[in-house]
């Protein structure tokens, strides 16, 4: 090909049929699943933890506020799009998790974008945990701030990287729970390298609200980390809360920063009011049934124990997350399509999308599960199960 020649119209993109083809080999093909509104799959692959997003109060709420709000915010939230229903949501989580205030994103993406970018900067040192959440690393990124990763769960290794940073600021960046395996950092440990060493915490505790910690109220919380000065809180609305959205939470101060400073709260239209009252109205259950908060626990530790002794290779179960091990990406693909042939709708983890490269199948423990759904998960997902799956658990 000539250098100088432009690339012709209809071969702009053929280097996408090369990217394609290395994909399908290695066996990582994605693609779009569609479920029905009536599907009778039993869903272990979603995060409605707490069984809420299909719970006609949530849903009532929402429809009410669409109804008398309309469909969308129409603007960002320093325009148009910031409604009572925001401002009370932010409120609302706030004293829930023992927090100054709050601020509300359009999705849990969009708040740790914000929260990692705007707390940072080129002045200032990032060290992270090397499974931080994608969007987090994405945060990183954009934050044109000096970055490095630590040993997974390592507080020692945390602590070297920043006491011997160049800048005076720093922060640290990790997940409460970690969403692949499901394994929890030691926040109270963080925490106390980041103050011998003058550095801020930053914790995504996505899957950790209305799991864990006292009614439901984070890792964060049951670390006792919930009102400090020196921490700042992500989460997301999707998950426990059955609805959509994210949400930073800390110091007063901090929050009035991401209002004036965060691109990805300034430039973005807010949150749907629908999706503020639906949270909203989750929130209020789980204030009112702090029980469906233990039985998350007690379903993701059965779910483990029972795999386990089925022969399969399982995480220990410290949230709602528990991920059984696959011997490769071609089996986990293989073993999770032949689950939901027989009726039970599993996650698939392969790489790229794992930090250690081990493919797994990745289950959500849900409060609403009972005892007959469990038993079918546990026979579907045992009798479906490679014979590498076992050989991995038994080395």
């Amino acid at each position: 090909m000539n250098p100088d020649a432009p690339i012709p119209a209809d071969q702009v993109f053929d280097w996408l049929d090369g990217h394609a083809e290395d994909r399908r080999r290695a066996g990582l093909t994605r693609q779009l699943r569609p479920r029905g509104h009536d599907s009778d799959l039993l869903d272990l692959a979603g995060n409605d933890y707490l069984g809420l997003a299909r719970d006609k109060r949530v849903g009532g709420a929402a429809a009410a506020a669409a109804l008398r709000w309309g469909t969308g915010a129409t603007g960002s939230r320093l325009v148009t799009g910031s409604t009572d229903l925001h401002s009370e949501l932010e409120f609302e989580l706030a004293r829930f998790c023992g927090t100054q205030a709050a601020l509300v994103f359009s999705s849990g993406f969009a708040a740790n974008l914000g929260a990692v970018t705007a707390l940072s900067g080129k002045n200032c040192s990032i060290v992270t945990d090397a499974y931080i959440h994608a969007s987090l690393i994405d945060g990183c990124r954009l934050a044109r701030a000096e970055v490095a990763v630590v040993g997974h769960r390592d507080p020692v290794a945390a602590g070297r990287a920043l006491a011997t940073r160049r800048t005076e600021r720093a922060v640290f960046v990790t997940d409460s729970v970690f969403s692949v395996d499901g394994d929890l950092a030691p926040l109270p440990e963080l925490a106390a390298v980041c103050r011998q060493n003058g550095a801020a915490l930053l914790v995504d505790d996505a899957h950790g609200l209305g799991v864990l910690g006292p009614g439901g109220r984070g890792a964060v919380a049951a670390a006792g980390l919930s009102g400090d000065p020196d921490v700042v809180t992500t989460l997301t609305l999707s998950k426990a809360l059955g609805a959509q959205g994210g949400a930073v939470l800390g110091p007063r101060r901090v929050i009035k920063h991401l209002v004036e400073n965060a691109r990805s709260f300034i430039f973005d239209t807010g949150l749907a009011p629908a999706s503020a009252a639906a949270a909203l109205a989750a929130l209020t259950i789980l204030k009112e049934e702090p029980e469906r908060a233990g039985r998350v626990l007690e379903v993701s530790v059965e779910l483990s124990t029972r795999l386990r002794a089925a022969g399969l290779s399982v995480t220990e179960p410290e949230a709602a997350v528990i991920a059984v091990r696959a011997p490769s990406p071609e089996a986990a693909l293989a073993w999770s399509n032949d689950c939901r042939e027989a009726g039970v709708w599993v996650g698939c983890f392969r790489p790229p999308s794992v930090p250690d490269s081990v493919s797994r199948l990745r289950l959500t423990a849900r409060a609403d599960l009972t005892a007959g759904e469990i038993d079918k998960a546990v026979d579907v997902i045992s009798r479906c199960a490679p014979d590498g799956a076992r050989r991995a658990a038994a080395s």
